[in-house]
Protein backbone atom coordinates (compact mmCIF):
# COMPACT_ATOMS: atom_id res chain seq x y z
CA UNK A 1 0.00 0.00 0.00
CA UNK A 2 1.38 3.37 -1.22
CA UNK A 3 -0.16 6.09 0.86
CA UNK A 4 0.18 10.02 -0.97
CA UNK A 5 -1.21 12.95 1.37
CA UNK A 6 -1.80 16.00 -0.26
CA UNK A 7 -1.52 19.15 1.83
CA UNK A 8 -2.75 22.31 1.31
CA UNK A 9 -3.84 25.46 3.46
CA UNK A 10 -7.95 23.81 4.47
CA UNK A 11 -7.59 20.52 2.47
CA UNK A 12 -10.30 22.30 -0.10
CA UNK A 13 -8.70 22.34 -3.84
CA UNK A 14 -6.67 19.94 -3.04
CA UNK A 15 -9.76 17.09 -2.42
CA UNK A 16 -10.77 18.02 -5.69
CA UNK A 17 -7.13 17.22 -7.10
CA UNK A 18 -7.71 13.95 -4.72
CA UNK A 19 -10.53 13.01 -7.06
CA UNK A 20 -8.77 13.21 -10.26
CA UNK A 21 -5.61 11.10 -9.12
CA UNK A 22 -8.02 8.21 -7.50
CA UNK A 23 -9.90 8.05 -11.11
CA UNK A 24 -6.22 7.87 -12.63
CA UNK A 25 -5.06 5.39 -10.04
CA UNK A 26 -8.03 2.72 -10.95
CA UNK A 27 -7.54 3.32 -15.08
CA UNK A 28 -3.51 3.83 -15.31
CA UNK A 29 -2.19 1.69 -11.95
CA UNK A 30 -4.90 -0.69 -11.08
CA UNK A 31 -2.28 -2.89 -10.02
CA UNK A 32 -1.15 -1.30 -7.17
CA UNK A 33 -2.35 -0.41 -3.78
CA UNK A 34 -2.68 3.21 -3.53
CA UNK A 35 -4.56 5.39 -1.20
CA UNK A 36 -5.07 8.96 -2.08
CA UNK A 37 -5.74 12.06 0.52
CA UNK A 38 -6.13 15.63 1.52
CA UNK A 39 -5.82 17.16 4.85
CA UNK A 40 -5.21 20.90 5.89
CA UNK A 41 -1.17 21.37 6.36
CA UNK A 42 -2.26 22.14 10.62
CA UNK A 43 -3.40 17.91 10.66
CA UNK A 44 -0.02 16.99 8.71
CA UNK A 45 1.06 16.09 12.34
CA UNK A 46 -1.72 14.17 12.89
CA UNK A 47 -2.21 12.09 10.15
CA UNK A 48 2.09 10.87 10.19
CA UNK A 49 1.75 9.87 13.73
CA UNK A 50 -1.38 7.99 12.69
CA UNK A 51 -0.48 5.72 9.92
CA UNK A 52 2.22 5.45 7.51
CA UNK A 53 2.57 8.04 4.73
CA UNK A 54 4.65 7.37 1.89
CA UNK A 55 4.76 11.14 -0.17
CA UNK A 56 3.55 13.95 1.19
CA UNK A 57 2.53 16.79 -2.01
CA UNK A 58 2.20 20.26 -0.98
CA UNK A 59 0.25 22.52 -2.52
CA UNK A 60 1.62 25.29 -4.58
CA UNK A 61 -0.25 28.02 -1.93
CA UNK A 62 2.05 26.68 0.59
CA UNK A 63 5.20 25.73 -0.99
CA UNK A 64 6.94 28.24 1.60
CA UNK A 65 6.41 25.40 3.81
CA UNK A 66 8.17 22.77 1.48
CA UNK A 67 11.43 22.94 3.61
CA UNK A 68 10.00 22.78 7.09
CA UNK A 69 8.16 19.85 5.40
CA UNK A 70 11.38 18.22 4.11
CA UNK A 71 13.09 18.88 7.47
CA UNK A 72 10.26 17.40 9.77
CA UNK A 73 9.17 13.86 7.55
CA UNK A 74 12.04 13.00 4.94
CA UNK A 75 13.98 11.38 8.26
CA UNK A 76 10.76 9.25 8.67
CA UNK A 77 11.64 7.80 5.39
CA UNK A 78 8.38 10.00 3.67
CA UNK A 79 8.68 12.02 0.01
CA UNK A 80 7.97 15.84 0.14
CA UNK A 81 7.05 17.83 -2.57
CA UNK A 82 5.27 20.63 -4.03
CA UNK A 83 2.75 19.80 -6.79
CA UNK A 84 3.16 21.61 -9.96
CA UNK A 85 1.19 24.68 -10.12
CA UNK A 86 0.26 24.20 -14.25
CA UNK A 87 -1.01 20.68 -13.19
CA UNK A 88 -2.89 21.50 -9.62
CA UNK A 89 -4.37 24.52 -11.84
CA UNK A 90 -5.83 22.29 -14.38
CA UNK A 91 -6.35 19.58 -12.32
CA UNK A 92 -4.07 17.01 -14.03
CA UNK A 93 -4.90 14.30 -11.48
CA UNK A 94 -2.54 12.15 -14.15
CA UNK A 95 0.26 14.00 -14.09
CA UNK A 96 0.01 14.75 -10.18
CA UNK A 97 -0.01 11.30 -9.61
CA UNK A 98 2.89 10.47 -11.70
CA UNK A 99 5.02 12.41 -10.25
CA UNK A 100 4.41 11.40 -6.96
CA UNK A 101 5.08 7.93 -7.69
CA UNK A 102 8.24 8.47 -9.82
CA UNK A 103 9.54 9.99 -6.05
CA UNK A 104 9.15 6.54 -5.03
CA UNK A 105 11.29 5.45 -7.65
Amino acid sequence: MTRIMLACNAGMSTSMLVTKMQSSAQTSYADQELEIFAVPTALADQEVNSKKIDIILLGPQVKFLLSDFKEKYEPKGIKVDVINMQDYGMMRGDKVLATALELLS
